[in-house]
C-alpha cells in the first residue's frame, strides 16, 4: 500500500510554461495518472499550445476564478466549483482572459499519463 499527503504550495513549479504549475503526480511518483495544480493569472493560458490528445481525457476542476476553455466551435467560461471534461481528439486551450479581474486556480487530471500532445492547426 503507499499513501501520499502534499501540500500543493510545497510542490516546486515546472520551469519555463505559461502560467504555474505544480506537478502532483511527480511529487507522488504516479505512473498512471497526471494530476497538476495551475495557478493561472489574467494574460496566461494552461497548455504550451492549442493542442489535442490522441489518447488522453483530461478533466479540469476549478476552484478559484473563471478559466476559459477555446474549442473549434465554441469557447466556454467554466467557473468555480466546476468541472470541464475533454475527450481525446477533442481541440482545446485553457486560459484566462487579460481582462480578468482575477487568478485561476485548477486542478487538472489526464489519463493515462501519456505525452500525446500535438498542436491543433485550425
Amino acid at each position: 500500500m503507499g499513501y501520499h499527503h502534499i501540500a500543493v504550495d510545497d510542490i516546486e513549479t515546472t520551469p519555463e510554461r505559461p502560467c504555474t504549475r505544480r506537478s502532483v503526480s511527480e511529487a507522488a511518483g504516479l505512473e498512471n495518472l497526471g494530476a497538476n495544480v495551475y495557478d493561472v493569472a489574467p494574460g496566461e493560458q494552461i497548455p504550451l499550445a492549442y493542442h489535442t490528445h490522441d489518447e488522453q481525457e483530461e478533466v479540469f476542476y476549478v476552484g478559484s476564478g473563471t478559466l476559459h476553455v477555446e474549442t473549434p466551435d465554441e469557447t466556454f467560461e467554466v467557473g468555480a466549483e466546476e468541472v470541464f471534461v475533454v475527450e481525446p481528439d477533442s481541440p482545446q486551450r485553457a486560459f484566462v482572459p487579460e481582462s480578468a479581474d482575477e487568478s485561476v486556480r485548477a486542478v487538472v487530471v489526464g489519463a493515462p499519463a501519456v505525452d500525446d500532445a500535438h498542436a491543433y492547426e485550425e
